[in-house]
């Protein structure tokens, strides 16, 4: 993606390369040849100079690359070995090859996709835990989020709709199980917690597709105008800011999960057996994974600390203000695979606690969903190692299998009810 991302801003034309040596970096990239880049060593202005020169590096047959064929080699080796010749730089060439803020953005990048697949999975996760816990749908009403029309709480509050007991779909739970008043807040308030993630995500994929399709080099090539000039579009500001903002916005998705976990395991607050599992005491259940969820909330609580607050001078007081992105983004794609798990750990719980309400079901859409689970997972009638299990449904998150599972749907309730946002 680094390698991707440095060939498009090159190709815009403002860099000052030549195209012998564009074409050559992209013969690289075709044949999959990619250098050794550590993740650690930028500072986010001034480019990302120390990781985008160890990209360059291995262009130019120094150092190690890594292909298909080779596995890691002398990057000289590997790029003979495919027929290609080390780069020889011109004028201007070393400079432009080093300067712009892709390293920031390609993890950035990564970060906000599987941001926004786990947010959306989220609402279908949450609401199964609603589901087993005889949470009341009426705190989704859509008269409730049109009067505070926060487009993220919107579409939230609809997607919960969709897949929670409704004229459309049919749930034996709910009919069984009554309906209380209102519930607590980590039920009751999804559209607005869940709601400000989705938002966030929006705003800071915004701003990475802007930041992905610039110029960044410095100095900049204007041949039209036959100049070149000097200026600051390498400051990595934008992408570090949003990406601070990414993290402290997503985490939030694990934050309520974590407590949902709680109420999932705790008996007197789930009416269900403790820790989810027959012969407490004996078995301790979810007991150790309600702890490793709360582990990684708090961790990402650290995680969630801005680096782009902090700046360092450099380059003998020229570079006297950065923006520290290279952090931010590898933070942010920290704090997002945290939630990932936590939300894995949420999935399990709620279907196991769909066990104990059995011959009853709840809705086609969230039958689903734990037929999902249960094809690679099977339920707990005793301790076991949970590790694999936590894993092998985090891996269907990561797919984007909770989500696909129930478009179908989704796209039918929309038939009846669709999405109604306000301008």
């Amino acid at each position: 993606m680094l390698l991707a991302l440095r060939i498009n801003v090159l190709a815009k034309g403002f860099s000052g390369v030549s195209m012998e040596t564009l074409n050559a970096i992209v013969a690289a990239f075709n044949a999959s040849c990619l250098s050794w880049v550590p993740e650690q060593g930028t500072v986010g202005a001034s480019g990302d100079l120390a990781p985008l020169a160890h990209l360059v590096l291995g262009l130019m047959g120094e150092g190690v690359m890594w292909s298909p064929q080779s596995g890691w080699a002398d990057a000289r080796a590997v790029l003979e070995g495919h027929g290609l010749t080390p780069l020889i730089l011109k004028p201007k060439e070393g400079l432009a090859l080093i300067n712009g803020t892709q390293m920031i953005t390609a993890l950035g990048v990564e970060a906000v996709e599987r941001a926004q697949a786990i947010a959306r999975q989220a609402d279908i996760i949450a609401a199964l835990t609603i589901q087993t816990l005889k949470g009341t749908p009426k705190a989704f009403d859509p008269d409730i989020h049109a009067v505070r029309p926060q487009q993220g709480q919107v579409e939230v509050a609809w997607r919960l709709r969709s897949v929670l007991h409704s004229d459309v779909f049919h749930s034996e739970i709910s009919v069984k199980g009554g309906e209380r008043v209102q519930d607590a807040y980590t039920l009751r308030c999804c559209p607005q917690v869940h709601g400000v993630a989705n938002d966030t995500i929006a705003f800071v994929k915004k701003i990475l597709t802007t930041e992905l399709n610039s110029a960044t080099d410095n100095p900049l090539v204007f041949a039209e105008r036959g100049i070149t000039i000097s200026g600051g579009n390498f400051h990595g500001e934008y992408p570090a800011k949003a990406l601070d903002f990414l993290a402290i916005g997503v985490h939030e998705l694990a934050n309520i999960s974590e407590r949902r976990i709680e109420r999932l395991c705790n008996p007197s607050l789930s009416e269900l057996p403790a820790f989810l599992v027959k012969n407490g005491g004996l078995n301790s259940g979810f007991m150790i994974a309600h702890c490793t969820a709360a582990a990684l909330v708090s961790e990402n609580k650290v995680l969630c600390h801005p680096s782009s607050v902090d700046s360092l001078s450099t380059s003998a007081g020229t570079e006297d203000h950065v923006s520290m992105g290279g952090w931010a983004a590898r933070k942010a794609l920290r704090v997002v695979q945290h939630v990932e798990q936590v939300l894995a750990i949420e999935l399990l719980a709620a279907c196991q606690a769909l066990e104990f309400h059995r011959p009853l079901k709840t809705t086609p859409p969230l039958e689903k969903v734990y037929g999902l689970v249960r094809s690679v997972v099977r339920p707990w009638d005793r301790d076991r190692a949970m590790s694999p299990d936590i894993e092998a449904v985090h891996k269907l998150i990561q797919q984007e299998k909770v989500w696909e599972s129930v478009i179908p749907d989704i796209q039918l309730y929309e038939k009846k009810h669709p999405l109604q946002l306000s301008v």
